[in-house]
């Protein structure tokens, strides 16, 4: 998943281990994409919540 964030949106990221087997994606302080009950998300899901909170965080810093 890192490596495709960093193809798609060029951002660098950083692993956090957490409790056995969570997934969950964060862009500053909100959750954007976690594992659920039906297993991980689609990567193409992942970047795309990952893109909209970098938008959306961009725009609040103008």
């Amino acid at each position: 998943m890192a490596d495709l964030l960093k193809k798609e949106l060029n951002v660098e990221t950083k692993l956090i281990e957490g409790d056995r087997g969570e997934f969950t994606v964060w862009v500053g302080d909100e959750v954007v994409s976690r594992k659920n009950w039906l297993g991980f998300p689609q990567d193409e899901k992942v970047v795309t919540a990952v893109r909209e909170a970098l938008a959306q965080e961009e725009k609040n810093n103008d």
